[in-house]
C-alpha cells in the first residue's frame, strides 16, 4: 500500500480537529525572534512548542535560511508542516528530505544582476537547487562578513559551496535551478548596487542591516514577487486554514506581518516591524514566541 506523505497525514488530522484554535496556521521568523541571542531555541521554547503541536498547534517557521541550518535548528522540535525556507523561495520537507514550492531566477536574469554586482566591485553568492542539495558558488574575493558566513557553514549536509569558481563556472545554470543571490557586505558597498537593481520587475529584492552588527547588511534577491507572505499563504489555502499567526522582528518579515490575520512583533525588531505589527511581544531571549502560541491556545505557559 501507498505511504501517504507526513504532512498529508497531518493536514488529514487536522481537517477532523474540532478543536478551534487547530483552525489558526502559527508562523515564526528565525533568528531574532524564535532563536535566542545565542542563535539557539532554549530548552523552554522546544518544550512550549511540542507542547502546542502535541494539542493540535499547526506550526511551522519561515526563514531566510536554508534547510542547511534549519534542520539543524529545529531538530528538538516535532514541526510535521513544511518549513518556508529562503525567504519564501521554497519549502522544506524534513521527513522526506525534499524541496517543494520552488521559486526559480531565470538565467538572464541572473546574469544581468551578477553583471550590476560586477560593475561595483561584488560578485554574489549564487544559490542553485542540485536535486536535495543546494550548491553556491562564488568567483572573486569574498568579504571578511562573507569569509565567516561561509566558513560556519562549510560541511553542512544539505549545502555545498564552490568558491573561487571561474566566471563561467559561476554562471553556468546546468548546476541546478538558481534561486537566490546573496551577498554580506558593510553598508555602503551594497547601497550603490541596491539602487541600481531595487526596482528591477523580473526579481524581489531585500536590503537589510545584520541584526548583529549594524555597519553591515544583506541583499537578497529572489524572484518577483517571492515572499515569506506569499509561501504563507499558499501553505494556508493548501491546510484550508483563514486565520494565520506570524512572528518577526527584521525587515524580510514585513510582508508576512502586513498580510497576516494577527502579526506579532518581539520586543527587540525594528521599528518599522513593531509599527506594522497587531501587537509586541516580549523578546526572542523570553521565549515569547512559544508563550503566545501556548497562550493563544488556552495552555500553560510555565
Amino acid at each position: 500500500m501507498h505511504k501517504r506523505p507526513h504532512f498529508i497525514n497531518f493536514v488529514c488530522m487536522l481537517t477532523n480537529n474540532d478543536n478551534h484554535k487547530a483552525a489558526t496556521l502559527y508562523v515564526s521568523d528565525l533568528d531574532g525572534t524564535l532563536l535566542n541571542s545565542d542563535t539557539r531555541l532554549s530548552d523552554t521554547t522546544v518544550r512550549l512548542l511540542n507542547k502546542a503541536i502535541a494539542h493540535g498547534a499547526m506550526f511551522t517557521v519561515a526563514t531566510a535560511r536554508t534547510p542547511a541550518t534549519v534542520t539543524t535548528l529545529m531538530r528538538r522540535v516535532d514541526v510535521k508542516l513544511p518549513m518556508i525556507v529562503l525567504a519564501g523561495a521554497a519549502m522544506w520537507h524534513d521527513s522526506e528530505r525534499a524541496y517543494s514550492d520552488v521559486q526559480t531566477i531565470d538565467s538572464a536574469t541572473v546574469n544581468r544582476l551578477a553583471d550590476v554586482f560586477e560593475r561595483h566591485g561584488l560578485h554574489p553568492l549564487i544559490y542553485r537547487r542540485h536535486g536535495g542539495m543546494l550548491h553556491v558558488r562564488h568567483c572573486g574575493q569574498l568579504s571578511q562578513q562573507e569569509q565567516q558566513f561561509v566558513a560556519e557553514r562549510t560541511g553542512l549536509e544539505l549545502k555545498r559551496f564552490y568558491l573561487d569558481d571561474s566566471e563561467r563556472q559561476y554562471r553556468d545554470e546546468a548546476d541546478g535551478e538558481a534561486v537566490l543571490l546573496f551577498s554580506m557586505q558593510k553598508l555602503d558597498r551594497l547601497a550603490p548596487v541596491y539602487d541600481e537593481i531595487k526596482d528591477d520587475p523580473h526579481c524581489s529584492v531585500m536590503f537589510y542591516p545584520d541584526i548583529f552588527d549594524p555597519t553591515s547588511g544583506f541583499i537578497e534577491i529572489y524572484r518577483a514577487g517571492c515572499t515569506k507572505a506569499q509561501a504563507i499563504g499558499r501553505l494556508a489555502s493548501r491546510l484550508g486554514v483563514e486565520r494565520t499567526v506570524v512572528f518577526g522582528d527584521n525587515g524580510n518579515d514585513l510582508a508576512m506581518m502586513r498580510a497576516a490575520s494577527h502579526s506579532v512583533a518581539v520586543a527587540n525588531a525594528i521599528p518599522a516591524v513593531k509599527e506594522a505589527a497587531s501587537e509586541i511581544t516580549g523578546t526572542n531571549n523570553d521565549d515569547s514566541v512559544a508563550r503566545w502560541i501556548c497562550a493563544d491556545m488556552g495552555l500553560d505557559t510555565d
